[in-house]
């Protein structure tokens, strides 16, 4: 038989999914993968079902239904304070998952070089691999994961063509102040790169932190691929809609991709959306004041455990040191979490490209009740 491609060697599976798989097989509570247990705004299923019985069923437009672009170039200029066409700069994708591969291999030519932060959500350096490019991998310093301003000149003067950000961080927590990100700013436009943003966790900051975005610094919104999805904001993971904006000239490549990648989100998910991009301005802060809750709660049960984490500023994940456990990997502690204790966690090797095994990421999006519980559980570990 003839082989498969070799780049796949150069990656494994999803280590998050397949710890999600763990959970399932040994009855644990999944703070693994980072998808609630609650249920989406209420006014948002009603407008689902609406869509659904409606005339929403055949294909939209290739890069996006117009209302829902429409509605979404309203809130983005809102958040953003920049002016956002809908026409012009806004590609409707199948999830963040699929902007973020849309982007790199909009920008990318093969053998092109990638900055990507470690630690790292688990796809960039899948995504960047499979779109022809070598990731240059610089570290985020703990315990508070910054970055060394030098090192990254470092891996710019090597001929970088974009660098991958994830602002608030997954897994770390991190929410990248405007100084860092004037940083990274300055070296991108003196070094003529792009900068791709994952900004899913844009509503999930924790005071008294704030999040910018990139592409309002000055002179970046034309360098700036920022990626975005409806999952985190409005709980529907499942829905898979998605988007990138980014200048006319770069749209038109990201289209192109686009198209032949998956033709469309869907149709009737996007009609029901435009209902959530026209909430006021309480629901984010309502947002953010319920995921202040659950982090105060599921922290203070790490605390009464005695394990030592990193406060995250953002997002909803939270990196544990577990190093005071006697265990040959991370791996083989989230693999007996799972089936003594009853709780699902990530191995935080998974995220690093250093060799670091002493590190794994919970998430807290899930019910009070639910974490709870399984704080509960961990309490055990203090035994």
């Amino acid at each position: 038989m003839p082989q498969t491609a070799e780049h796949l060697n150069l990656f494994t599976e999803s280590v998050i999914r397949q710890m999600t798989r763990v959970a399932n097989e040994h009855g644990a509570i999944n703070l693994s993968q980072g998808f609630p247990d609650f249920a989406p705004p209420a006014a948002l299923v009603e407008a689902a079902e609406r869509a659904i019985r409606g005339d929403h069923h055949q294909y939209a437009v290739t890069w996006g239904a117009p209302r829902f672009r429409q509605a979404l170039a309203r809130k983005h200029s809102h958040f953003t304070g920049m002016e956002i066409d809908p026409d012009a700069h806004i590609t409707v994708t199948c999830g963040s998952t699929e902007a973020m591969m849309t982007a790199l291999m909009t920008v990318c030519d093969p053998g092109d070089k990638v900055i990507v932060f470690s630690p790292f959500y688990e796809n960039y350096g899948p995504d960047t691999i499979l779109s022809g490019a070598e990731p240059i991998f610089v570290p985020l310093r703990p315990p508070e994961f910054r970055f060394d301003a030098d090192e990254l000149r470092a891996a710019f003067k090597q001929g970088v063509k974009a660098l991958v950000l994830c602002n608030p961080s997954n897994p770390t927590g991190r929410v990248f102040s405007r100084e860092e990100l004037q940083t990274i700013a300055d070296l991108a436009q003196e070094y003529d790169a792009f900068v791709i943003t994952d900004e899913v966790y844009e509503h999930i900051v924790y005071a008294p932190n704030q999040h910018t975005y990139m592409a309002s610094l000055p002179g970046m919104f034309g360098r700036t691929v920022s990626c975005n999805s409806l999952s985190k904001t409005y709980a529907i993971t499942g829905w898979r809609i998605g988007y990138v904006i980014a200048s006319p000239e770069v749209t038109a490549g990201v289209r192109k991709v686009h198209d032949f990648l998956t033709v469309g989100a869907p149709a009737p998910l996007q009609e029901a959306a435009v209902t959530a991009l026209e909430f006021s301005d309480d629901y984010y802060e309502e947002l953010r004041a319920a995921y202040t809750r659950r982090r105060d709660l599921f922290l203070g049960y790490l605390e009464k455990a005695n394990l030592k984490f990193t406060r995250p500023e953002g997002a909803y994940y939270v990196l544990v040191d577990i190093a005071d456990f006697d265990f040959e990997s991370d791996t083989a502690f989230c693999t007996w979490l799972a089936k003594e204790i009853k709780v699902a966690a990530v191995p935080g090797s998974s995220f690093f490209r250093e060799p670091v095994k002493h590190l794994v990421r919970f998430h807290f999006a899930k019910s009070e009740s639910t974490l709870s519980a399984a704080g509960e559980r961990l309490l055990r570990l203090a035994d």
